[in-house]
C-alpha cells in the first residue's frame, strides 16, 4: 500500500512533464516551420543562380537546333547540287538525327512546352523533306529536292521555325 502513493506521483509528474513538453513543442513550432522555409528559400535561390545560366544556354542551343535544321540554311550547308535527290535526302534525315541527339539533353532545363516545340519542329522538318523526295522521280536531282522543299516551305502559311523561335522567347521571357 506504500507504493501506491508513490506510484500515483511519478504518473502525475511524468503527465505533466509530458504536457510541458508538448506546449513547448507546439509554441516553438512556428518559429522552426519559418526557419526551414527560411533556409529552403535561400536554397531555391543558391539553386536558381546556378542553373539560370545552364538555363540560358539550352534556350541558346535550341534556338541554334532550330536554325541548323531550317531547310534553308541545312541546303546550302550540305551542298544540295552535288548529290542526287535520295543522297540529299539520307545526308539531310542524318543530319537532323544527329543535330537532334546533339542536344537532347537540353530537354532538362527547358520547359516541357519549350522541349515539345523543339520537338514538333525536328518532326516537320523531317516530314516535309521526307514528302518532298516522294513527290520527286528517282533520277531527281539534289537541286530538285531543295527547290521542291523550299517551295513547300514558302507554301506554308506560318514559318515553323520562326514560330518556334518566337514560341522560346516567351518561354523565356516567363524566367525573368
Amino acid at each position: 500500500m506504500e507504493m501506491y502513493p508513490y506510484l500515483l506521483d511519478i504518473v502525475k509528474y511524468t503527465i505533466s512533464g509530458l504536457g510541458v513538453v508538448w506546449i513547448a513543442f507546439y509554441l516553438i513550432k512556428p518559429y522552426l516551420d519559418k526557419s526551414e522555409r527560411i533556409h529552403m528559400l535561400e536554397f531555391k535561390k543558391s539553386v536558381a543562380n546556378h542553373t539560370l545560366p545552364l538555363r540560358l544556354q539550352a534556350y541558346e542551343r535550341i534556338v541554334l537546333f532550330m536554325e541548323r535544321i531550317n531547310p534553308q540554311n541545312m541546303l546550302v550547308r550540305l551542298n544540295a547540287g552535288s548529290h542526287s535527290a535520295t543522297e540529299l535526302h539520307s545526308i539531310i534525315i542524318a543530319e537532323i538525327r544527329s543535330e537532334y541527339q546533339h542536344n537532347i539533353t537540353q530537354q532538362i532545363y527547358v520547359t516541357s512546352r519549350a522541349w515539345g516545340v523543339t520537338k514538333r519542329v525536328k518532326d516537320d522538318t523531317l516530314n516535309i523533306v521526307t514528302n518532298a523526295v516522294k513527290s520527286l522521280p528517282e533520277n531527281a536531282s539534289g537541286l530538285d529536292l531543295g527547290k521542291v522543299i523550299l517551295v513547300q516551305l514558302s507554301q506554308m502559311e506560318n514559318d515553323p521555325y520562326e514560330l518556334g523561335a518566337e514560341l522560346l522567347r516567351k518561354d523565356l521571357e516567363q524566367l525573368f
